[in-house]
């Protein structure tokens, strides 16, 4: 179970990513992005040791997908993944990926999907994120994932043995829903800038 801490962040995390969004290709905003943390959820690492969160932020009308990964000492061979460092309060420095780059993330993603993990809410701890909605039609756990690709809306990742795709939506469209052919998915929530929610579809297995 994380605990969450309620303290400061230096740089804050909409600031770290204010920096970052605009070099990512599925990023279509302006360059000096003025981002909203708007939604999302969290995952528990089983070792206790990462922190996992699957964070919305919106610019303008725009909603996209950030999951982010915590670490106290950075993760080996994630350098190109590697977002920024920011000062936590209570934990010290702490090293801030790209979560698709992060083993422990997308483990978490597939333990999701197949119903073996919770979402968790962001910002309260213990606390199941009702918001978010999963399913998963395969036999048994899902094969191993390859490395992600970004393409101009998602991150993809590969499905060992043939399998589906697993595609992470990056840019988010309210209302979406899995396709009749997925065999797995994660949808969930945020809050627009009018103040009202939207919700939509955030990751699903789906054939190459």
């Amino acid at each position: 179970m994380a605990l969450i801490h309620h303290t400061t962040l230096k740089p804050t995390k909409v600031e770290l990513l204010a920096g970052w969004l605009p070099t990512r290709r599925w990023y279509h905003g302006p360059a000096a992005p003025e981002l909203v943390k708007a939604g999302g959820f969290r995952l528990d690492d089983p070792e206790g040791q990462v922190g996992i969160e699957f964070m919305v932020v919106t610019e303008g009308s725009a909603a996209y997908l950030v999951p982010l990964t915590y670490r106290a000492a950075p993760l080996d061979g994630a350098e190109h993944a590697l977002i920024g460092t920011m000062e936590h309060g209570v934990l010290g420095t702490r090293w801030t990926y790209d979560g698709c780059h992060d083993p422990v993330l997308t483990a978490g993603l597939a333990a999701l999907i197949e119903g073996r993990a919770a979402a968790q809410a962001q910002s309260v701890t213990d606390t199941p994120d009702r918001e978010v909605a999963r399913g998963y039609t395969g036999a048994g756990p899902l094969p191993g994932l390859g490395a992600p690709a970004d393409t101009d809306e998602n991150t993809e990742f590969a499905v060992a043995d043939g399998g589906p795709v697993l595609r992470l939506r990056r840019v988010l469209t309210p209302g979406s829903l899995p396709r009749a052919d997925a065999a797995g998915y994660v949808t969930g929530a945020w809050q627009r800038p009018d103040g009202t929610r939207a919700g939509a579809l955030f990751a699903a297995l789906e054939p190459r």
